[in-house]
């Protein structure tokens, strides 16, 4: 049976994590995604699974698969002459472009949403960034540990117990949970151009995902004029929201947010 994107054509100039992604979500949902690679590869295609500890040799780059299944792929070297030509040529019938280049990097090719917008007015321009395209860090690259979890506060509020080493993710949690962002941006403007028969701009920022993973703490902060109190395990404020060690040396976790509907069953 055809997907709900069967029929769009997605134009993925990306590397690393997050806005591939959001293409590999795309392609499960039915689109057509048309990866543009460098001569090289994707820089994430040479990732070492060593870094997430494995003593392992993998016959295959299982992390590059995850995020780039379900698509077809073009080597264009954006920096020879007819490069980035070729890309906007590629743009002339796609219904999505899927970006995270740099600012700068998308001026010098010739990749703006101005410049696709000239070849394929109804194109979704769809831009995916560490801090935005504007203001003070919008030329500055973002990647998951330091826009996601760094910046946004994500480390900061895992931190157990303040003042300790803050805690490492798992590799690209911020990427995929961003993905998912952009992802629903890109239906949410294909909608909208069904509607209106517009080409639309979205923009989702690693940073921006995290501030909303976290958004509780944020939204307490600005009500009650102080950061969000760390949870102590060691003396929670509810005792049936809280892990706890058992015998054996396991864990278990206690999800009871009503104890005056639960504590008679503890």
């Amino acid at each position: 049976m055809a997907g709900p994107l069967s029929g769009i054509v997605v134009i993925e100039a990306a590397n690393w994590l997050a806005a591939p992604s959001a293409g590999a979500l795309m392609a499960d949902l039915g689109a057509d995604v048309v990866k543009v690679e460098p001569p090289g590869g994707d820089p994430f295609r040479g990732y070492d699974q060593r870094a997430s500890g494995y003593d392992h040799d993998f016959a295959l780059n299982y992390a590059f698969e995850l995020d780039n299944r379900g698509k077809r792929s073009i080597t264009v070297d954006l920096t020879r002459e007819g490069g980035p030509g070729l890309v906007r040529r590629l743009c002339e019938r796609a219904d999505v472009f899927l970006t995270n280049l740099t600012q700068p990097r998308r001026e010098r090719y010739g990749l703006t949403e101005d410049a696709l917008r000239a070849v394929r007015p109804s194109i979704i321009y769809a831009s995916l960034t560490g801090y935005g395209t504007r203001g003070p860090d919008a030329e500055r690259a973002g990647f998951d540990y330091s826009a996601f979890w760094a910046r946004a506060g994500v480390m900061a509020a895992l931190q157990q117990p303040p003042g300790s080493s803050p805690p490492l993710n798992r590799p690209g949690q911020g990427d995929h949970m961003t993905s998912v962002n952009l992802l629903a941006a890109v239906l949410a403007a294909l909608r909208l151009r069904d509607q209106s028969g517009e080409g639309q701009y979205v923009e989702v920022t690693l940073q921006g995902s995290g501030m909303w993973t976290v958004g509780t703490d944020f939204s307490a902060a600005l009500v009650a004029g102080q950061a969000a109190p760390r949870h102590d395990r060691e003396a929670p404020p509810n005792p049936i929201w809280n892990s706890y060690e058992t015998k054996d040396g396991r864990w278990i976790v206690l999800v009871m947010l009503q104890p005056d509907r639960y504590w008679d069953q503890v």
